[in-house]
C-alpha cells in the first residue's frame, strides 16, 4: 500500500505520556495489520502534548512490538546531535531489526537562524488541480520567540555549532558505507534506509536530490510550499546506489470517520493545538471539542491557524481517500504519509482503519 504514518505520540488532555507511547505502540500494532508501509515518529522537544522527544529510543520499542512494517524517524533533528551518534543509535536498531528501519533526518538550527533572518512575502491562495496551495505562513516572528531560542541552547553543548547540513548528510552515508576516518560500530553496513524530509524547496531538497535520497516534502507542516519543495527535489536528482530514480513520499493531516459530520467533530481540537504550536508556546496537550470550542477565538488566531485547517482533509472514508488521491496526483507523490490526532485513542485507531480500508478499493 502506498500509504504509511507520522506519529507524534500525542498527550491528551488528561493523559500521561505512558499512555501516550502506550498508543503509539498499539497504533503501530493496528497499522501493520491494516497494511500501512511505514511508521515514522517525529521528534519534537519542550512540547507538553508530544512524547515522541527520543524518536530512536521509539523506533526501538515499536520495531520490537511489530514484525513487517518499516519503521523510522520522521525526523531526526540533525541540529541537535552528531552524525557519528545517529549512525550508532540506528544502526543498534537495525542490528536487532535488519532490513525495516528508516533513518529519515530534517534540517534544525539552520533553519531557525534562517527563518528568523528572511523577509516573508505574502502570496495569494491558489488552486492546482483540486489541490488547495493556501498563503505562505509567516515562521520569522515564531523563530525569533525568546523560548525558541532559549530551548535551542538546550539542545545543544554550550558553544557547540551546527555543521553544513550537506557536510552532516555526507557524514552520516560515509559512516552507514564505512567509508569514514572513523567507523561506526554497530552502524557501519547496517540496512538503513535514509530519507531528508523538508518543507520547501531550500537545502534539504537540493540536498536529497544531489544524493540520490528519497525525500518527504510536507503538505501537513508547510503546505503553501509543496510543489516548490517536490519540483526542487525531482530538479536536483542523480542517480544513486540507492536510487535510480527520484521517490517522494508527501504528509497530510486527516481525520476520518463513518461520516464527515462525525469525523468534524473528532478534528475540534485541532485548530487549537496547531494556535499553541505557532505561539511559541509548544504542542499543548490535546484538547477535547469541548475545550476547543472554550477558546475565545480572535482574528488573529483564525489567521495564525487558517492554513493548517484549509488543509486538513477531515471527512468520510470515501471523502478523504478522493482528497489524497488529488494530493498524490498533483505532487507526483510515491506515497503519502498521513499524520492524525485526536483526543480518544481508539478514534485514531478507527480513522486509519476506514482510511486503509478505502484507500484499498478501486
Amino acid at each position: 500500500m502506498t500509504l504509511s504514518i507520522l506519529d507524534l505520540a500525542p498527550i491528551v488532555s488528561g493523559g500521561t505520556a505512558g499512555d501516550a507511547l502506550r498508543n503509539t505502540i498499539d497504533l503501530a500494532r493496528r497499522a501493520e495489520e491494516y497494511g500501512y508501509r511505514r511508521y515514522w515518529l517525529a521528534e519534537h522537544h519542550f512540547a507538553p502534548g508530544v512524547a515522541s522527544s527520543a524518536p530512536a529510543v521509539l523506533i526501538a520499542l515499536v520495531a520490537a512490538a511489530t514484525s513487517r512494517i518499516r519503521v523510522g524517524s520522521g525526523a531526526v533533528q540533525l541540529g541537535h546531535q552528531t552524525p557519528l551518534s545517529v549512525v550508532e543509535q540506528f544502526g543498534l536498531i537495525d542490528a536487532l531489526h535488519p532490513g525495516r528501519i528508516d533513518l529519515g533526518i530534517g534540517r534544525s538550527g539552520q533553519r531557525r537562524a534562517e527563518f528568523a533572518q528572511a523577509s516573508w512575502e505574502p502570496r495569494p491562495a491558489r488552486v492546482v488541480d483540486g489541490l488547495l496551495i493556501p498563503p505562505p505562513f509567516d515562521f520569522s516572528q515564531l523563530a525569533k520567540h525568546p523560548h525558541l531560542a532559549h530551548y535551542a541552547t538546550l539542545l545543544q553543548q554550550p558553544g557547540a555549532q551546527t555543521p553544513d547540513f550537506a557536510d552532516q548528510i555526507d557524514d552520516v552515508l560515509a559512516f552507514l558505507k564505512g567509508t569514514h576516518e572513523a567507523r561506526a560500530v554497530p552502524g557501519e553496513g547496517a540496512d538503513v534506509e535514509v530519507w531528508i524530509l523538508g518543507s520547501s524547496g531550500g537545502q534539504s531538497a537540493q540536498v536529497a536530490g544531489e544524493r540520490g535520497l528519497p525525500f518527504a516534502a510536507n503538505y501537513h507542516v508547510s503546505p503553501s510550499n509543496v510543489l516548490e519543495a517536490v519540483e526542487a527535489y525531482r530538479e536536483a536528482f542523480k542517480p544513486s546506489d540507492a536510487l535510480a530514480a527520484p521517490y517522494v513520499v508527501v504528509s497530510a493531516d486527516a481525520v476520518v470517520a463513518e461520516d464527515e459530520a462525525k469525523a468534524r467533530e473528532l478534528a475540534k481540537g485541532y485548530g487549537l493545538w496547531v494556535r499553541s504550536i505557532r505561539t511559541g508556546a509548544g504542542a499543548m496537550q490535546y484538547p477535547t471539542g469541548e475545550e476547543a470550542e472554550a477558546h475565545v477565538w480572535t482574528d488573529a488566531d483564525r489567521e495564525l491557524v487558517k492554513d493548517r485547517l484549509d488543509t486538513q482533509f477531515v471527512g468520510s472514508p470515501e471523502q478523504v481517500a478522493e482528497r489524497l488521491r488529488v494530493l498524490r496526483r498533483v505532487t507526483g507523490a510515491d506515497e503519502l504519509l498521513v499524520t492524525t490526532i485526536t483526543h480518544d485513542h481508539h478514534d485514531r485507531v478507527r480513522s486509519y482503519e476506514l482510511l486503509a480500508e478505502a484507500w484499498k478499493r478501486p
